[in-house]
């Protein structure tokens, strides 16, 4: 990417034309594009995934109530939960990137990865990820560069802004970032790794941005817990050699043409959706007259 590529044929290409590792390229490109050295660079990751691996533990130790009240310590709840549906690992997953996210909604410090909307994802994944495979963090700080790879050409052919391409563009490249970095640390070859993002990307795609009170908590909190699922759900699938059909460069530019058509009320406007039900607008009114001072009239 020192060439930026504009596809992931092109990545592909040029892996397969050195027998560079999937991340090299992408390394390359951020020390030409920081101006800095590799090891600034793996330093710079290290940080980054040391304030997502906080997040984590935030979100299961401190109070994790919103000032709206829409979120109130949902990841504890979760964790502490008698009753489960889940293995106990899912269980993890789910608390991991739940719990991640509420840090943003309380105003905490998170890695926007590749948004602050999305920003639950990647640590709940990678986090389970490296407890599940016993991996060391050199290995998962190669699997960041090969997210951010993804993520650099999903914003070239389409976006990464739910403003611009709805929720699928936030939490579902979130969650095709996540799925691609899965699959490479575990082993996988270029195929079944982009095989993972097309597959995730099938499973986001349409999905709407309809924050409720304009505020990123409802329904995005939630969504991360659900899309960090759905990237461990298709990483298992590309990696037992399921076919998507659809080559990943084309589901991306589905992806593109979804958010283009979509309606502007969609798009991280809070004019529709959940955004726009009864008990939305009710909240809307509620946080917007206890967040406005009245000012004394001058006159």
């Amino acid at each position: 990417m020192s060439l930026l590529f504009t596809d992931f044929a092109s990545w592909q290409a040029h892996c397969a034309a050195t027998g560079e590792p999937l991340y090299q390229p992408v390394l390359d490109y951020e020390i030409e594009q920081k101006g800095r050295t590799e090891a600034e660079i793996w330093t710079g990751l290290q940080r980054a995934y040391d304030v997502m691996r906080d997040a984590v533990h935030t979100g299961l130790t401190e109070d994790m109530t919103s000032r709206s009240g829409m979120i109130n310590n949902g990841a504890k709840k979760i964790a502490a939960s008698p009753v489960t549906v889940l293995s106990p690992e899912f269980k993890s997953l789910i608390v991991r990137a739940l719990g991640a996210k509420e840090v943003n909604s309380c105003m905490g410090r998170v890695v926007a990865a590749p948004t602050a909307g999305a920003s639950g994802i990647l640590p709940g994944v990678l986090v389970t990820l490296q407890d599940l495979h016993k991996l060391d963090d050199h290995k998962i700080l190669e699997g960041l560069l090969v997210a951010a790879g993804i993520a650099l050409i999903i914003e070239q052919n389409a976006s990464l802004a739910g403003a611009v391409g709805g929720c699928q563009a936030e939490t579902g490249s979130a969650a095709a970032m996540g799925s691609g970095a899965i699959v490479y640390c575990l082993g996988g070859d270029v195929d079944v790794t982009f095989a993972a993002v097309a597959i995730t990307i099938q499973c986001m795609l349409g999905l709407v941005c309809d924050p409720v009170a304009g505020l990123v908590e409802v329904p995005c909190v939630v969504r991360n817990a659900s899309a960090a699922a759905i990237a461990f759900s298709s990483a298992q699938i590309a990696i037992a050699g399921v076919n998507p059909v659809i080559p990943v460069d084309q589901c991306v530019a589905a992806l593109g043409e979804v958010g283009q058509s979509m309606e502007t009320r969609y798009k991280e406007t809070a004019l529709g959706g959940l955004a726009n039900t009864t008990r939305g607008r009710e909240i809307e009114k509620m946080v917007l007259v206890q967040d406005v001072n009245i000012l004394p009239d001058e006159d």
